[in-house]
């Protein structure tokens, strides 16, 4: 996987930065029942887990379900928050031919570069009736994203190297899945902007790595100005591409 290689730097800023608060992960809770509906002995893999904040949660909400972690990154595993996660890609899952029932990819689509063998590579793991559940943002959908509005410069970034929905749903399509629906989810990603901005790290964002000093040096001092005066809660809309 890669537009970033994440090395220990990168894996201990997301460790550190990237965890959603519990009202940033209820919204998403909401989102993916209306598709799934959990069960014991439910089958959900993780695919480029991280740190495993997915993995934890899933297991908190739905007791019973059974949850494959599996990340390319030997820093990430290594400060995973749950254990064993396993080693695996978009295209080497460790599980068996039919043995999911339901796939998430939570903002690691775009480090994926063949799409089409991934698809590929999730048909052989899910079973017959399967979900897949894409979590990220996408090119022309950035209007909700903290980080497009600070630096827009990660825009450009957004829409010429993040996969968007059509040539996502086109690679899939030739796998045999088909688009259910594509929706909008606005979390709640900090208490306020200024625990944002004095928690940010660069290394834990892709965007943010994408883009020369110069831009990221600017759009801290945009945020910190903002951070000053704007109140409540930080939020952030990215959305979830489903297919089945």
């Amino acid at each position: 996987m890669g537009l970033i290689a994440y090395d220990d730097t990168d894996a201990a800023a997301f460790q550190a930065t990237r965890h959603l608060p519990g009202d940033g992960l209820a919204p998403w809770r909401e989102a993916i029942t209306r598709y799934v509906t959990p069960r014991p002995g439910l089958r959900i893999l993780d695919l480029g887990c991280g740190t495993g904040s997915w993995t934890r949660a899933f297991r908190a909400w739905w007791p019973g379900v059974e949850v494959l972690p599996v990340d390319p990154s030997p820093a990430m595993r290594e400060r995973a928050l749950v254990a064993p996660v396993l080693a695996g890609d978009d295209t080497h899952i460790p599980a068996a031919d039919a043995s999911l029932d339901v796939v998430w990819v939570s903002t690691v689509i775009h480090h994926v570069p063949d799409l089409g063998a991934a698809a590929r590579e999730i048909r052989r793991v899910l079973a017959p009736g399967g979900t897949v559940l894409i979590r990220s943002a996408f090119p022309g959908r950035h209007d909700g994203l903290t980080l497009c509005r600070y630096w827009p410069e990660t825009i450009t970034v957004l829409d010429r190297r993040y996969p968007g929905v059509a040539a996502i749903e086109a690679a899939f399509g030739t796998a045999g899945f088909a688009p259910v629906a594509l929706e909008p989810v606005t979390q709640v990603s900090a208490p306020s902007l200024a625990v944002a901005a004095a928690e940010l790290r660069r290394e834990a964002h892709t965007l943010l790595q994408l883009i020369s000093d110069t831009a990221y040096r600017q759009g801290l001092a945009r945020l910190r100005a903002a951070a000053a005066t704007v109140t409540g809660p930080q939020t952030d809309t990215l959305d979830l591409l489903v297919l089945r």
